[in-house]
């Protein structure tokens, strides 16, 4: 069967809202594993709220390649004892939180999660959530599974659209740095993709300690809605997802 619509994205670690509404939408969603690891980005660390404000959560890696290693190659780093940190952190700040008893069972079974492998990891944590929430018909896949890959950037996005024929691709609007750099819509509209940018407006929910703080990892949605609702709450973020020359004519400052 074509994939009519589908995204691809970097397996970050507890993702924001916006990624599991563009994980919910799509028919077949792709982790792209097998590129290259940057060390402190959203792959390694998240936030969580604290009366303090935000607090970011870091996974220590090691990198058996230095600078060149892929996600897919990146090794947990389990001499730190981040995981018994973690799930403290996350106890400490939201234990007073309305669904404490049921979540936080559940968050510390995907923190234990046995693997060293920083991608299996971290996409275990994903499908989980995801699974638990609602969003159990989407298909999928990892970018490794595809290869050969050739092509960086755009043009890999695009070979990997390719591979499982999809005609519709959903980007977050940050890729557009390098979608649009040289071309209007990169290597999309000449390959027969349709190229959309992924438009989300942060719903606010209850949440611990006011002010409303946007763009937490999905644990803090969990904790304060439960599972039930938070799908409902993340939808209601979900606007018209924005065609490639519109999102130009819209940003064209921001791209030159």
């Amino acid at each position: 069967m074509p994939s009519d619509v589908c995204a691809i994205m970097q397996p970050t670690y507890n993702p924001w809202l916006g990624y599991f509404d563009l994980l919910d939408k799509v028919d077949t969603f792709v982790f792209l594993d097998n590129v290259q690891l940057v060390k402190r980005s959203w792959q390694t660390r998240n936030r969580i709220k604290t009366p303090k404000g935000e607090l970011f959560l870091s996974i220590p890696v090691i990198t058996p390649n230095g600078q060149k290693t892929l996600i897919k190659d990146a090794i947990i780093d389990d001499t730190q004892k981040w995981r018994k940190k973690h799930l403290r952190a996350i106890e400490i700040n939201y234990r007073s939180s309305p669904f404490f008893d049921k979540v936080f069972p559940f968050i510390k079974d995907l923190l234990f999660f046995k693997t060293k492998n920083l991608a299996d990891f971290n996409i275990n944590f994903i499908q989980k959530i995801a699974w638990k929430i609602g969003i159990n018909s989407t298909k999928i896949i990892r970018a490794s599974q595809l290869e050969p890959l050739e092509g960086k950037k755009d043009k890999r996005l695009v070979e990997i659209c390719k591979k499982i024929q999809c005609n519709i691709y959903i980007s977050p609007q940050g890729s557009a740095s390098y979608i649009e750099k040289e071309n209007p819509g990169g290597a999309f509209p000449s390959a027969g993709i349709q190229l959309y940018y992924h438009n989300y407006e942060h719903p606010i929910y209850p949440q611990l300690y006011p002010p409303f703080i946007p763009f937490m990892g999905i644990i803090d949605l969990l904790f304060n809605v439960g599972f039930d609702k938070a799908l409902q709450i993340i939808r209601k973020g979900r606007k018209k997802d924005i065609y490639y020359s519109e999102f130009r004519r819209m940003n064209n400052e921001k791209i030159k």
